[in-house]
């Protein structure tokens, strides 16, 4: 997996990262590592820890720490996980098989039988996702069951070429709306998604739905004009 990068957004995960980065030591890839300024914290938790590489973000919020570690990679694939141990990396070889044999992004999904599941959903959230995966898949026909779960290896010129904008969770239905407006190829697989291994979700399930239904609007009439 020499030419993989593993984008590893880690906001104020100080307890979760070094545990995680301990689980992938085996996995031969890039691991970047994607840092607040002010995050003192989580960056000592990790001084002692090889092989990695720290990125700074010039902006905070969830989605530009992805945007700037697309943008920051060199290599030709490159993955999405987050950094509190709930994507589980035993996924990787099978998700950058399927996008060397022609796709251009895999979509991990807890909602895909057999195989997915998830021991952090709540009921409001599991209903939520259930709700906006529907609504995108009749808005834009995007075939795909998870549309709120950032586990997404593809390939990173493919990720670039979306030139996506969102700086929070947002981000998370631009990505696979953008690659059906733009007819990249893709498809989902099934992702078992782990307990965290410390603290609570960071996302607030009402605002940031709020945030999501109107981006999902916005980009619909983004959509049909383009």
């Amino acid at each position: 997996m020499n030419n993989l990068t593993l984008i590893i957004p880690s906001k104020k995960e100080s307890e979760s990262l070094p545990i995680f980065l301990k689980e992938l030591e085996n996995i031969n890839c890039i691991k970047l590592i994607v840092l607040e300024n002010e995050d003192i914290n989580t960056e000592n938790s990790i001084k002692k820890i090889e092989n990695i590489k720290i990125l700074k973000q010039k902006n905070p919020g969830y989605g530009r720490a992805i945007i700037e570690g697309i943008n920051n990679t060199e290599t030709d694939y490159c993955c999405i996980i987050n950094a509190d141990g709930s994507m589980d990396p035993k996924y990787l070889s099978e998700m950058l098989k399927l996008c060397t044999d022609g796709n251009d992004l895999i979509f991990g999904s807890r909602y895909l039988r057999p195989g997915g599941g998830s021991e952090d959903d709540t009921f409001i959230t599991l209903i939520g996702n259930k709700f906006f995966s529907l609504l995108g898949n009749i808005l834009y026909k995007l075939k795909i069951s998870d549309i709120l779960y950032t586990y997404i290896l593809g390939k990173t010129s493919s990720f670039k070429s979306l030139e996506l904008k969102n700086y929070d969770f947002r981000l998370c239905v631009e990505i696979p709306i953008k690659a059906k407006k733009f007819h990249l190829k893709y498809k989902d697989i099934a992702s078992f998604e782990r307990s965290r291994i410390a603290g609570k979700k960071k996302v607030n399930a009402f605002k940031d739905g709020f945030l999501i239904l109107i981006e999902m609007l916005n980009l619909f009439f983004w959509y049909k004009k383009k």
